[in-house]
């Protein structure tokens, strides 16, 4: 996807219209296991159910199998003002492969 350098748009800080360049962040992970998988390795410690609750009735929190998991991010775009030099993101990134500033 291409994306121009420098964009116009409204400025929170200068409350007008004004010109902002673009950049692109690496997106920075929270945590190295999912809500999904934390919520079920936590299910695991507490041994409910019929059956066997030993050690081997459950399998390893890494087995855990990720089920329609995505296989692109959502940028990390940045504008910063020219005027003002504030940086504010945008609200909401969009999915592509591949982020290209032109």
């Amino acid at each position: 996807m291409k994306i121009p350098k420098s964009i116009k748009k409204i400025c929170k800080h200068c409350k007008k219209h004004t010109e902002h360049k673009v950049a692109q962040n690496k997106k920075r992970a929270p945590s190295s296991l999912s809500h999904g998988s934390k919520y079920r390795a936590r299910l695991r410690g507490r041994a409910r159910g019929v059956g066997n609750l030993g050690r081997y009735s459950k399998p390893a929190v890494t087995k855990f199998k990720r089920t329609g998991a995505k296989n692109t991010k959502k940028t990390d775009l940045r504008y910063t003002c020219v005027v003002c030099k504030k940086t504010s993101c945008q609200s909401e990134g969009m999915r592509s492969k591949r982020v290209e500033l032109v």
